[in-house]
């Protein structure tokens, strides 16, 4: 646990299960991409499965990111200083990977 945090757990313990259950139907839609790639599907179908994947797992990583920000970085914020100068940079740089 990283010390902005350290007070309390993750922000996302409260709905870790349905986090999971979302990472279980990605991982589903995933291998159904490989069963329909092996199987030589049509393109466009794999496609969509893979936009379907995609957009599961982009849930999931806004879901942690709303968690993340409404839990260390405004327990961050709150402290001050550099440790809430970090925990920005750290949110930003977050953001900035999951919008490429």
């Amino acid at each position: 646990m990283d010390a902005a945090c350290a007070e309390h757990t993750h922000g996302y313990i409260e709905h870790k299960d349905e986090l999971l259950k979302r990472l279980r139907r990605a991982e589903g839609q995933v291998r159904g991409v490989q069963r329909m790639v092996q199987e030589d599907e049509y393109c466009i179908d794999i496609l969509t499965q893979v936009s379907a994947a995609t957009k599961a797992l982009e849930r999931v990583a806004l879901e942690l990111l709303d968690d993340h920000l409404r839990h260390c970085v405004a327990s961050a914020a709150a402290e001050g200083g550099a440790v809430a100068a970090e925990k920005l940079h750290e949110a930003s740089a977050a953001i900035a990977r999951l919008v490429r």
